[in-house]
């Protein structure tokens, strides 16, 4: 989760390591800090909060060799001398990952007579790197030792005091190295690099590189490995705000754009036949989950396949039920989602096919996935997402129709009607992102507590919507089963409590309109959101939404997208930090 930054090369290290910090910083804000090389000697300048705050204390200085880091706190406190780089001896690193074994390690140095100033895990590693260094005297021999003492996930950028050369192994944990006409870089993300090369190569399990100034060198048990040089091909623009205020803001409004692109993609290739399948196990984290629920409904629906949805934090721990006609999809926007990818390999472990919804191309779980379709929503910079939900989202609806059209499972005016949603929906997005919320805000953006309620699909939808509210606003927020209600939850309900109803499904929406009037009857303010066929007295609610007719298999992003910009502009109004949450990081790296 954290970020990673490393140069090498004949220019001025400072200022590209100190741009790199920024472009990764939504891997984490807690801490940052740089570690430079300069007449033999490593610098190190750290400090606690945004990477402004070390940008406000970097001296006037020049060196050809520098690392960063900007942190989310895992071991120890949001503070200076927690933040990286660390030093010990002779080593000064920088870490992405959890080391599970570090107090074992710890005593073990300790006995040798080690101290250590932080809490941290990456402290002890250093130490380890250190005592083995002063044993091997060969940066090859001490790293290749890590994966026999070291247990959990790493990604490493190291300095040695007496050699002016950059270190880099990774386990677990994404690390990338950049290249330039003489200039190298090291980093966790794409983003770091891009204002200096568009050319990389990603850095596999247990390998190590070593960057100098001539060039770099990836050793895999010792062997010289060739790698296979990629270039960034989408557009450079997405790492900047173009003029918006937030990334989120962009990223929202980049929705329709991006939808007629993943539509026009998927509709003219062949994808895979979900019906080729009895059960299918979908498995994510955070809004990649709850894609997955509108999946579930979606393939239950149309396909009349079994779906079960997992948490992937829960799915590896639990008893799972496999077949040879059982189909693993795993959904992670960066492809490096830590729970995920250790499902996915649990999945594997059981011979059954695996597919990948994934953004971000060449990531671990797309390379281990059997099939992998990226959504293609370019780089997604907000903590919070928005385009690549809705991308995710689309890719279950294309897949179900493009199922439903290869087994004539359809008839041709249903597959023309629905053919024509796909192709107008970048245009009705517009439309919606056009209008103006701001009178909702302003009821809504000094509560402290908000209650989402739905039935089935909307259930889900709920549960993005106010996930999106809560992690970027800090209002306490909650999705529940409309029916639900009556077994404890109503008890919260007093007068101007907020509800807000998602009701679009016409099939159950009486029993959910029902469940509204409940809420109503007990004081709540009720925000109702509800497709524009469905039916309501004005009695039911305070204010309304009003989504666009539509087929199911548009209807969830028509519904989300509104809520996407209700919860930007109440977090805005309550003066929030958007792109930039408490305690949040944008990729999920560590378990």
């Amino acid at each position: 989760m954290c970020g990673i930054i490393g140069y090498i090369g004949k220019n001025n290290s400072l200022p590209i390591v100190l741009n790199g910090l920024k472009k990764l910083e939504y891997r984490g804000y807690d801490s940052s800090g740089m570690a430079y090389l300069k007449d033999k000697k490593i610098n190190i300048i750290k400090k606690e909060g945004k990477i402004k705050n070390l940008e406000s204390i970097l001296p006037n200085d020049n060196s050809n060799i520098a690392i960063g880091h900007t942190r989310w706190a895992t071991h120890g406190k949001a503070n200076t001398v927690n933040a990286h780089p660390h030093n010990v001896g002779s080593v000064t690193l920088v870490h992405n990952g959890i080391i599970e074994n570090y107090q074992e390690i710890k005593a073990f140095l300790e006995e040798k007579g080690y101290s250590f100033q932080s809490e941290t895990d990456t402290e002890i590693v250093a130490g380890l790197i250190d005592y083995y260094y002063n044993l091997d005297k060969d940066p090859f021999v001490t790293l290749n030792r890590l994966k026999d003492e070291v247990r959990g996930s790493y990604a490493l950028v190291i300095m040695f005091n007496d050699i002016e050369k950059l270190y880099a192994v990774r386990y677990k944990s994404p690390l990338i190295v950049g290249i330039n006409d003489g200039e190298y870089y090291l980093a966790s993300d794409v983003p770091a690099i891009l204002d200096y090369t568009k050319k990389y190569f990603l850095l596999d399990e247990n390998e190590i590189c070593v960057l100098d100034r001539d060039g770099y060198t990836v050793l895999n048990n010792n062997l010289v490995v060739e790698k296979e040089i990629k270039e960034f091909n989408d557009n450079i623009s997405s790492v900047y705000k173009d003029g918006y205020e937030h990334f989120m803001l962009k990223e929202i409004h980049e929705q329709p754009k991006v939808v007629d692109n993943l539509i026009s993609l998927i509709l003219n290739r062949d994808t895979i036949d979900l019906l080729d399948y009895k059960n299918i196990q979908i498995v994510a984290c955070g809004s990649a989950y709850h894609t997955g629920m509108v999946g579930k409904y979606l393939i239950e629906k149309y396909l009349n396949i079994k779906v079960d949805v997992y948490v992937a934090s829960e799915y590896r721990y639990g008893k799972i039920f496999y077949d040879d006609k059982t189909l693993f999809i795993a959904i992670s926007q960066s492809g490096e989602t830590a729970d995920t990818l250790a499902s996915l390999m649990l999945a594997k472990s059981h011979g059954i096919k695996t597919l990948g919804i994934i953004n971000t191309v060449g990531s671990s779980i797309a390379r281990e996935v059997d099939e992998v379709l990226y959504i293609n929503a370019g780089i997604e910079m907000a903590v919070a997402t928005t385009k690549a939900y809705v991308l995710q989202v689309l890719m279950f609806s294309l897949l179900v129709y493009k199922s439903l059209v290869n087994n004539n499972l359809i008839n041709d005016k249903e597959k023309d009607i629905i053919f024509n949603e796909f192709k107008n929906l970048g245009d009705v997005l517009e439309k919606i992102l056009e209008q103006d919320y701001s009178l909702l805000v302003d009821k809504l953006y000094n509560k402290e507590n908000i209650f989402f309620i739905g039935r089935q699909v909307d259930y889900a939808l709920c549960m993005e919507a106010s996930l999106k509210l809560k992690e970027i606003s800090y209002i306490h927020s909650e999705a529940y089963e409309a029916g639900e209600l009556k077994h404890g939850t109503i008890s919260l309900i007093s007068d101007n409590t907020p509800v807000i109803g998602i009701v679009t499904d016409g099939d159950i929406s009486e029993k959910t309109i029902s469940n509204i009037k409940e809420v109503k009857s007990r004081g709540a303010y009720v925000l109702l959101v509800v497709n524009e066929k469905i039916n309501v007295s004005d009695d039911i609610y305070d204010d309304i939404i009003t989504i666009s007719d539509g087929s199911d298999f548009i209807k969830p992003i028509l519904t989300i997208v509104p809520l996407q910009v209700l919860a930007y502009y109440i977090a805005l109004s309550r003066g929030c930090d958007i792109d930039k949450h408490r305690n949040l990081a944008k990729s999920v790296t560590v378990e």
